[in-house]
């Protein structure tokens, strides 16, 4: 498609030019400031670098390894999940730059978009609308890692960058979402997308952005199901969204990944032009893995409920220890790899992956728990979600990362119903309901409303299981306030052993530690506060 091959990262920056005596002679060998935005296809390579700049698979990915949904041994995420971050740690300054680098890019197009005199008024407004969500993107971003951050809304000098201040996180959080009212009937509903501009930017996006940042408020839960109904409710001004009928063919097939109507923004990939390999590191070895950088817990996969609609360990749910993969939620299937997984490869041929110790007819059995492994998974499961079987030699995959599904969006509703205390069995079947028959439940104590049950909990674990892998969770665990309890004590693997005495033979991954008076935000990084007195720091972390 046209939109996604031109995604390439494309630089914006004005070249200087020297010995020009007066500063607004332009250069007639190459473009400046003045005549590089007066070219049509210049502006959109900027709105293109912009699309970009909004996330990358890493920031997509390594969230999930600093909630309970997973562990990595690697570096900084080890660190922060441990509880051993400081204003040092190299992922919050990596993070920061990463988002006040999109809002720059942003700022400058919006600053020099108006120079351009050919481009018709309407395509303009639309071009400003995007950019304008990307930046509302960035900034909801920082305020949610974050907390109180500077906003950034015009093209800031490097004198005006070394002095701002801090805005209070509830200013942020106002300012995304007037931006976004601000935009959103100035972008196409995404029925009115041409194909050749699938992956752009719509008024379904800013919506079910609008959704999120209201349900992570806590507060604004009335709100929320005012947005989510739009987009449940309004196709025909909104655009058609519906769950797309096979769960893993969202992450994996590619022709569903990049068109489905579930999708409703994603991290745009195109192969061989603009990949990513996160999943080499994911993967069993023996189907062409490198090493298990970021597994799966045990607590992860404890969270599937049995095929009856049970909890594992609820009163006859039928779940064994000894035989514990069999009859639970189909998504675990298509999420995590477990001892004597059938794997399918892209020939429709199967390799079985054995996990357990000494059990791989072929050895030395690269795949089995190994404690202080370097290469095999340290929790004795392994990734499935994103595996891309087109994908290039090493897992270089061109599939899109999902940012907004529909299924979020029912989610959002669901959860705001119930906080609201307006749950009942209609919303149940449009929400939890759906998402399960999707899943391929056919029980009807999975899919009829439980009358009597801890509703919240179970919308909560509903979130989990559906989003992950989706980056989503640590986003959860921190707005629930729970992160204080999931994210202390040990993260668990997969029990090989006999021994009750040691967490009833699971095994123990990491021991983590979190500080509910500190870790709930993260550390303005300390370069910049050097740079800039006024940025202050977070509480609990040296200045």
């Amino acid at each position: 498609m046209k939109f996604l091959k031109k995604l390439l990262i494309v630089s914006v920056a004005v070249v200087a030019v020297s010995g020009c005596k007066k500063l607004d002679i332009a250069p007639t060998d190459r473009f400046s400031d003045l005549t590089f935005w007066k070219v049509d296809a210049n502006v959109y390579n900027a709105l293109y670098n912009n699309y970009s700049l909004i996330y990358n698979s890493s920031l997509y990915f390594d969230a999930e390894a600093i909630s309970d949904n997973a562990y990595s041994s690697s570096g900084d995420l080890n660190i922060i999940a441990s509880g051993n971050a400081t204003s040092q740690t190299a992922k919050f300054a990596g993070d920061w730059n990463a988002y006040y680098s999109a809002i720059k890019s942003c700022n400058i197009f919006l600053k020099n978009i108006n120079l351009n005199t050919t481009l018709p008024a309407a395509i303009k407004t639309r071009l400003v609308a995007e950019t304008r969500f990307i930046r509302a993107f960035e900034h909801f971003n920082l305020a949610k890692w974050y907390g109180d951050v500077p906003i950034v809304d015009h093209d800031a000098t490097p004198e005006e960058a070394q002095t701002i201040s801090r805005s209070p996180k509830a200013a942020v959080v106002k300012f995304v979402l007037d931006e976004l009212n601000a935009v959103v009937n100035d972008l196409p509903s995404k029925d009115a997308l041409p194909a050749t501009e699938n992956g752009r930017i719509t008024k379904g996006a800013a919506l079910a952005l609008q959704a999120r940042v209201l349900l992570y408020q806590g507060d604004r839960m009335a709100d929320v199901v005012v947005i989510c109904e739009k987009l449940m409710n309004n196709q025909t001004t909104y655009g058609t969204y519906a769950l797309a009928p096979s769960y893993s063919a969202l992450f994996s097939d590619p022709t569903v990944n990049k068109t489905s109507n579930e999708v409703i923004l994603s991290v745009q990939y195109v192969p061989t032009t603009r990949t990513w390999q996160n999943f080499w590191d994911f993967a069993p070895r023996t189907v062409g893995g490198r090493v298990s950088s970021m597994s799966p817990t045990q607590e992860l996969v404890d969270d599937y409920i049995m095929l009856n609609g049970k909890d594992i360990k609820e009163t006859g749910s039928g779940y064994a220890e000894n035989n514990p993969y069999v009859n639970r939620d189909p998504r675990l299937t298509a999420t995590v790899v477990y001892d004597k997984y059938v794997w399918v490869n892209p020939n429709n041929s199967t390799k079985t992956i054995y996990i357990k110790p000494g059990t791989d007819p072929v050895q030395p059995g690269l795949d089995e728990y190994s404690a202080g492994s370097q290469a095999a998974s340290p929790t004795a499961y392994y990734w499935r979600k994103y595996f891309d079987p087109s994908a290039l030699a090493n897992f270089v995959s061109g599939n899109n990362l999902h940012l907004f599904r529909y299924a979020e969006i029912l989610l959002d509703y669901a959860e705001a119903k119930q906080s609201l205390g307006q749950m009942d069995a209609t919303v149940w079947n449009k929400t939890i309901g759906a998402l399960r028959a999707r899943a391929g439940f056919t029980d009807a104590g999975a899919l009829n409303y439980p009358v009597s049950a801890d509703m919240t909990n179970i919308i909560r674990r509903e979130r989990r299981v559906e989003l992950a892998m989706e980056g989503l969770r640590t986003d959860d665990i921190r707005r629930w306030k729970t992160a204080g309890t999931v994210m202390n004590g040990y993260a668990h693997g997969a029990k090989f052993s006999s021994d009750q005495g040691t967490d009833n033979g699971y095994i123990r991954a990491q021991l983590r530690k979190f500080n509910a008076q500190r870790d709930y935000l993260w550390a303005i990084p300390a370069h910049d506060v050097d740079l800039n007195k006024n940025l202050g720091q977070n509480p609990g972390y040296a200045k």
